[in-house]
């Protein structure tokens, strides 16, 4: 990478975090849009380690370790790093894409938004007049068919762009985004961002910031989707505190 030390990498559950502030994965992400080869980044959650650690699925877990930025996002997963000696910098993927899409672009620039709808591609229009944006919609059940995987890989691969926005959610993002990667025809810089557009656009509204800072941001998106999330939240996510007491243990 040009200009820029490639940042540490710190072992946590079973994945290696980098090491960066958001400002650092911000130039990181400018830096290699457009370069070849197609790079991916990835933000883990507690929603995201939860989900490796049950299934232990090992092809989802080459998929995590083959991204080639790999934040945390989760404020629960830097305090139960800290617990264990580990400094982890949190760069939460909606704070990275706003830092990304809040400031103008270079013109020129070409952007393959995945998923979202028509909003979100016009406040993007708006937000960064001088970018190409060209959108695709995936095929339905995305994480389960090779061929809807292929059809999103071919599309990113006919228009080249410098940068990709994944807005098709975990892990339907990180598995066409690794496959992308290995089939080596496509450049760029791949972000799997799922509800930050959203967020962006004004669909949905984020927590406040000292929510966020009180690692609360779960309340506050399931006090506004208690249907859809309360399962998350509720009953697969206090999981991780046995996964951290296991690995602990394994690694003392």
């Amino acid at each position: 990478m040009t200009g820029l030390t490639e940042p540490a990498r710190l072992p946590f559950l079973g994945l290696s975090f980098d090491d960066i502030d958001p400002a650092a994965a911000h130039q990181w992400i400018l830096a290699h849009a457009g370069d070849r080869p197609f790079r991916f980044v990835v933000t883990p959650n507690v929603d995201h380690m939860v989900r490796l650690h049950r299934d232990a699925d090992p092809a989802l877990w080459e998929i995590y370790r083959g991204a080639d930025l790999l934040l945390c996002d989760s404020r629960i997963l830097a305090a139960l790093a800290r617990r264990s000696g580990i400094e982890l910098p949190v760069v939460a993927g909606s704070d990275l894409t706003a830092l990304l899409l809040g400031q103008p672009l270079p013109d020129g620039l070409r952007i393959a938004l995945i998923g979202g709808d028509a909003g979100q591609r016009r406040w993007l229009e708006a937000a960064q007049p001088g970018i190409r944006i060209d959108q695709f919609e995936p095929p339905m059940q995305l994480r389960r068919k090779p061929e809807a995987q292929l059809a999103t890989a071919e599309f990113i691969e006919a228009h080249q762009p410098d940068i990709t926005l994944f807005t098709v959610g975990a892990p339907q993002s990180e598995i066409v985004a690794h496959l992308v990667k290995q089939r080596g025809m496509a450049g760029g810089v791949a972000l799997c961002v799922g509800a930050s557009l959203e967020f962006l656009t004004g669909e949905k509204r984020r927590a406040p910031r000292w929510m966020q800072q009180l690692s609360l941001e779960w309340a506050f998106r399931l006090g506004s989707e208690p249907r859809r999330l309360w399962r998350r939240y509720l009953v697969e996510g206090p999981a991780i505190f046995a996964i951290w007491w296991r690995w602990r243990r394994q690694r003392d």
